[in-house]
């Protein structure tokens, strides 16, 4: 699959707001607006755009306490703790990294007292063997 760099602006706007009006978008691409779908429904097809979703308001968001969770695992037992981690609704993502840790989630809860519990719950998985939190408080740039 080549992605060309007008496909490359064609995914940031896409980025920012996926329900954008096709001819708006080829506007501000400067094609018209049947190349626009067209490199959509290519993008679509070969996998590089894989589905749609809902990004949340900035004044939600606000409400939610958010963590980096960094967990050490023990040797052969990241299999049986990713399905346990892909099971808690409050993580949002979770990273393979290489270093002292072997995951790192992105966390969000509604309070402080939710989130301790969250990581309580987090280290009591069998094969954690130890975690360590950061509250973010604030995001400086989201893509």
């Amino acid at each position: 699959m080549q992605v060309t760099d007008k496909d490359r602006e064609l995914l940031a706007i896409l980025s920012e707001n996926a329900r954008m009006p096709t001819a708006t978008i080829a506007r501000r691409l400067g094609l018209s607006r049947t190349t626009v779908q067209a490199r959509i429904d290519r993008l679509e097809r070969e996998g590089v755009i894989a589905g749609y979703g809902v990004r949340l308001s900035e004044s939600y968001e606000k409400g939610l306490v958010k963590a980096h969770v960094l967990i050490t695992i023990a040797p052969r037992a990241l299999s049986r703790v990713t399905p346990e981690l892909s099971a808690i609704r409050e993580i949002r993502t979770l990273h393979s990294v290489s270093g002292s840790f072997d995951l790192i989630a992105v966390v969000a809860a509604a309070s402080i007292s939710e989130l301790d519990l969250l990581i309580d719950r987090i280290g009591e998985i069998d094969g954690v063997e130890k975690t360590l939190s950061s509250i973010i408080l604030s995001t400086r740039i989201d893509r």
